[in-house]
């Protein structure tokens, strides 16, 4: 499989890159810190000079630039698709649809206290049936939908206290 990234330059510029491209380029590692690259016939000596590698957060020094970059894998990207974030589950204070769909099914009330993973209603999309769990123990605010009604991606579903 072809990892794939997203990367964000100084919160401003976004590319995607894929495996195969990191592998076409030149890299030569000349210190703990510091590497020369090649690229496209071009070269480049950078150095890491800091890094939050659990965040995946950067600080690079490219030729005479610093940048500040991070990085996201397919999986992370997919999870913020569907409007949720990782590692920051405790954080959470709604809840969005990932797709369209029709609600099924309805777990929970206004004022109910719910834990981690405790099951609060059903999306069906294209004919399956999707359970949306708790991302965080809290008390539910309030219930943005009701049993039937047809969502978009990206609707408020429910919201915490």
């Amino acid at each position: 499989m072809n990892a794939t990234y997203k990367v964000k330059v100084n919160k401003d510029f976004e590319y995607t890159i894929d495996q195969e491209e990191v592998s076409k380029t030149d890299i030569i590692q000349t210190s703990d810190s510091k590497f020369h690259l090649l690229d496209k016939n071009k070269s480049y000596h950078s150095e890491i000079i800091q890094s939050d590698f659990n965040n995946k957060k950067y600080s690079i020094k490219v030729n005479s630039n610093t940048y500040e970059v991070d990085i996201a894998d397919s999986l992370e990207m997919m999870i913020a698709e569907m409007g949720f974030s990782v590692g920051a589950s405790k954080q959470v204070n709604s809840i969005k649809s990932p797709m369209p769909g029709l609600i099924i099914d309805i777990q929970v009330a206004v004022g109910q206290t719910v834990e981690e993973e405790d099951y609060l209603l059903v999306l069906e999309a294209m004919k399956m049936e999707n359970i949306i769990t708790s991302p965080r123990a809290g008390t539910i605010k309030s219930i943005e939908v009701e049993k039937g009604d047809a969502v978009d991606k990206g609707k408020l579903l429910i919201e915490f206290e």
